[in-house]
């Protein structure tokens, strides 16, 4: 089986946009879409957001990559937390089905014939992120664990994840990932059977692979016990050691796939690295690791899963890159290593 490159989701604004136009246009976008309007129509929801999410995902597809994340130029967790709070005015931690909505993919699919031709493929194949139920009720909520609050938030995030699903002649969803990073690190207080029954519920939705993206490895074997979810995504460029608490052996027995980070995004680390060696003012091309790096880590996961490597590409933490150019530049580069190999 062929690995493919995907990208986690983040990516810097464009030089040209104003973060408070954005984040203000964002709101209102959304509140258009799930009203059925369509965002290109108002001059600054234009201008602020819709051209903006076409311009950054036309840069990732000029990347390479196999599979195309939305640009998440929003924060990951008020993107799905401001909802929950507009439906907890009704009493309720679900969200309506109508407002479940992630406005950059109703761009995406406007917009993915114009794509097609541009880039000369048949399809845009594209990868959602969704903030997973855990991350938003410790934003929300915190570490006591309510069960029916967190059965609420799953059935929210199911829906938004629900509502990405593309399938027609210009656009595919091929991914859907609910993004859980603190999970391992800081968590909800609750029991394994707890965690599965959430985990189930988040996943319980059909027509694309479904991911799990983690930063700590340290539950994955409760992970690895949910029968909705296909693949673990796991960080590991900027922390290898990461990948020593699973085997292929666990991936096989579980009938599970993983995604392997082999691009590191840890940008501030990257910086402080170069200034110690005096490099103080560094060009875009010295802050992106060079190809024989990514396509040795890739080399190296593909020796410790085999087949059961279905994707890869950077670690996540794009959007606090300092430019479009540096992170698109990564993006090369890891779809480079990778075609290198395969």
């Amino acid at each position: 089986m062929q690995t493919l490159v995907d990208d986690v989701g983040s990516f810097p604004l464009p030089k040209y946009i104003k973060r408070e136009n954005f984040e203000k246009a964002y709101v209102m976008a959304r509140a258009w879409v799930a009203e059925g309007k369509n965002p290109a129509e108002n001059g600054f929801l234009f201008e602020n957001f819709y051209r903006v999410v076409v311009d950054s995902f036309r840069m990732k597809c000029e990347a390479g990559l196999d599979v195309v994340n939305y640009p998440q130029h929003y924060d990951i967790r008020r993107q799905f937390i401001e909802p929950i709070r507009k439906a907890m005015e009704r009493g309720t931690y679900i969200v309506d089905e109508r407002e479940a909505v992630v406005p950059e993919v109703y761009v995406i699919s406007r917009e993915a014939k114009r794509l097609c031709e541009e880039f000369g493929v048949e399809r845009v194949a594209l990868r959602v992120c969704v903030t997973g139920a855990f991350e938003l009720y410790l934003a929300e909520i915190g570490t006591v664990a309510y069960r029916d609050v967190l059965l609420m938030f799953a059935e929210s995030v199911r829906r938004f994840a629900a509502n990405t699903l593309l399938n027609n002649k210009h656009v595919r969803t091929e991914v859907v990932s609910l993004d859980e990073p603190s999970f391992g690190f800081q968590d909800v207080a609750s029991d394994r059977d707890t965690v599965l029954e959430v985990l189930e519920k988040a996943f319980n939705f059909s027509d694309a692979v479904k991911q799990i993206h983690l930063h700590s490895p340290s539950r994955i074997p409760e992970v690895l016990d949910v029968k909705n979810v296909d693949v673990i995504s796991i960080e590991s460029a900027a922390s290898p050691k990461n990948l020593e608490s699973i085997s292929k052996s666990m991936l096989e027995k579980a009938d599970k796939q993983i995604r392997v980070g082999i691009a590191r995004t840890d940008i501030d680390v990257l910086l402080a690295e170069l200034y110690e060696k005096g490099v103080k003012e560094p060009q875009t091309w010295q802050i992106v690791e060079d190809v024989e790096t990514i396509r040795r880590r890739f080399e190296a996961a593909k020796a410790r899963f085999g087949e059961r490597l279905a994707f890869t590409g950077p670690d996540c933490g794009l959007g606090g890159w300092p430019s479009q150019e540096a992170a698109q530049l990564l993006l090369k580069r890891t779809v480079e290593a990778v075609k290198s190999v395969r």
